[in-house]
């Protein structure tokens, strides 16, 4: 599968919505190819380089692809658009167009059986419900119905400022359970070096 990619400083997961401003004309073109077609993109985050100009030396191999869901005109005459995190991927391969647009071969990657939520997650729950308060994420109406495990890992992973490394490495992660664990752990480190 070859897949247009828009290369970021940040880490988009399955089912979190992003707001993108666009202005670039390979991203402008980008998208407007994708809405014919009725594709998404991928959004992979930048290890190396910038987000605008040429394009990004170095990005992660772990991505998410990206539907759109909305699009404007920002007041500044910009294209806004709003995207829903899809299927995970890996890059193969990639390779910069003469318009500087990165296209990737990519494999999908198979996500774990969805899982229910169960009481040992009543902590993490609770910080989500607190992030979804703050004005940004009830913008993006995120953190509200929350029904099973991928979904509280991947809206948690998206929205604590954790450093884009930890991002990617729970965004590698195949089972929910994993990525439920692993924020468990970042979380418990920030508790500590907070409280030590």
């Amino acid at each position: 599968m070859n897949l247009p990619l828009f290369t970021l400083n940040t880490v988009l997961f399955p089912g979190c919505l992003l707001d993108l401003q666009v202005f670039e004309a390979r991203y402008l073109d980008m998208i407007s190819r994708c809405m014919k077609r009725g594709e998404g993109f991928g959004v992979v985050c930048i290890v190396e380089g910038e987000e605008v100009g040429e394009a990004a030396e170095r990005f992660a191999a772990i991505g998410c692809e990206a539907l759109i869901r909305d699009f404007q005109q920002r007041p500044n005459g910009l294209l806004g658009i709003r995207v829903e995190g899809g299927r995970r991927f890996k890059v193969r391969r990639a390779q910069v167009l003469p318009d500087q647009l990165t296209m990737a071969e990519v494999d999908w990657l198979e996500d774990g059986p969805e899982l229910p939520l169960l009481a040992e997650h009543a902590d993490l729950t609770a910080l989500l419900h607190a992030l979804a308060a703050h004005p940004m994420v009830a913008a993006l109406g995120m953190g509200e119905a929350i029904g099973d495990q991928a979904t509280l890992a991947n809206q948690l992973a998206y929205l604590l400022p954790l450093a884009s490394e930890q991002k990617v490495q729970l965004l590698a992660l195949d089972e929910p359970q994993a990525r439920l664990s692993l924020l468990q752990t970042v979380l418990d480190q920030l508790q500590g070096e907070v409280t030590g």
